[in-house]
């Protein structure tokens, strides 16, 4: 299992979010408190985030090693700022391979996502079903051979087949096809999920056949002003919310929390 964190917001240097926090996700990479498996996160990190003042393509900045020992995140994380980022790091599923390309967060055009979860014996299961359905945009995005990547597919092939989907109707709709796929061969799966195009965030708590990955949100904090954080666990003291599971949470631009059952 992976720890996921999204912010969206006042501009932020990354340092208040990575390092600051009491139980920050460099604590949480090896010392988690809500991991339904596995027991740390050292198979690498990822950090995406959008320019201040221009809507461009997200800069993200990945690496294989623990976020613990990357020398070059302190110096990186005083000087971003950032009004929106998502960042994971990643406990990766036995068998997948600890390579660059299978660490989060995935893009494709603007749009950043992140997952924590799996798919059970993903590489005899729901691989080639995934890929079957995904047209050529979609397939050849594909950089990695991670079950959270092909996730970030199934959402990204809705929003290239129909464009005026929102990010909340193609997750919806990737997370029902996901549903039946693994339904069609009686397994498990879970997908806690995290999206963006830099003006929004977009996040899942789902499983089926299996527990709920942790969860939860915290608007306009006195350490956050004017802003939303989305994350596995607490980042620390404050009067964070439990995501209820099986749902869909939305934060716009104006920082409006709905939930939405899947």
């Amino acid at each position: 299992m992976c720890r996921l964190m999204g912010y969206l917001g006042s501009p932020v240097q990354l340092d208040r979010l990575l390092n600051k926090p009491e139980h920050s996700l460099i604590i949480q990479s090896y010392e988690p408190r809500e991991m339904t498996s596995g027991v740390v996160n050292a198979d690498g990190f990822g950090i995406g985030w959008y320019h201040l003042h221009h809507q461009t393509e997200p800069y993200t900045y990945k690496s294989t090693l623990p976020i613990w020992n990357d020398v070059n995140l302190p110096s990186l994380s005083r000087y971003v700022e950032t009004g929106c980022v998502l960042a994971t790091v990643r406990s990766a599923t036995t068998g997948q391979a600890l390579d660059l390309s299978n660490c989060q967060p995935f893009q494709h055009r603007l749009i950043l996502g992140t997952h924590n979860g799996f798919i059970a014996d993903f590489r005899q299961t729901l691989y080639r079903p995934i890929r079957d359905r995904l047209d050529d945009i979609a397939y050849q995005a594909i950089r990695g051979s991670t079950d959270s990547e092909h996730i970030f597919a199934l959402v990204i092939n809705e929003l290239e087949a129909n464009p005026d989907l929102s990010l909340l109707e193609a997750l919806h709709r990737a997370l029902t096809l996901l549903r039946k796929l693994a339904a069609d061969q009686q397994i498990s799966f879970s997908a806690n999920i995290i999206l963006s195009d830099g003006q929004q965030l977009v996040a899942s708590r789902f499983a089926e056949r299996t527990a709920t990955p942790s969860l939860y949100w915290l608007r306009d904090d006195p350490l956050f002003p004017q802003a939303v954080l989305i994350a596995s666990e607490p980042l620390f003291s404050s009067n964070w919310v439990s995501c209820p599971e099986h749902s869909i949470l939305t934060v716009n631009h104006e920082l409006d929390i709905q939930i939405h059952s899947i």
